[in-house]
């Protein structure tokens, strides 16, 4: 619990305990760093578009 208080202490994003220990626990064994996924943990959508590689295959 220490942990995650510290996290959220450390993150720009405005977490809520709740929803942080949530979205961590999703994001267990995903290979981010965790620093930047802290402060922006949502993308839009150019963002999408510029990382996504796959997304490109379906596109019409």
């Amino acid at each position: 619990m220490l942990l995650f208080k510290w996290l959220k202490s450390k993150a720009e994003h405005p977490w809520n305990l709740s929803s942080l220990i949530a979205f961590v626990r999703l994001n267990l064994f995903v290979k981010i760093d965790l620093q930047l996924w802290l402060n922006k943990p949502f993308l839009n959508d150019n963002e999408i578009k510029l990382q996504s590689t796959q997304l490109s295959l379906f596109e019409t």
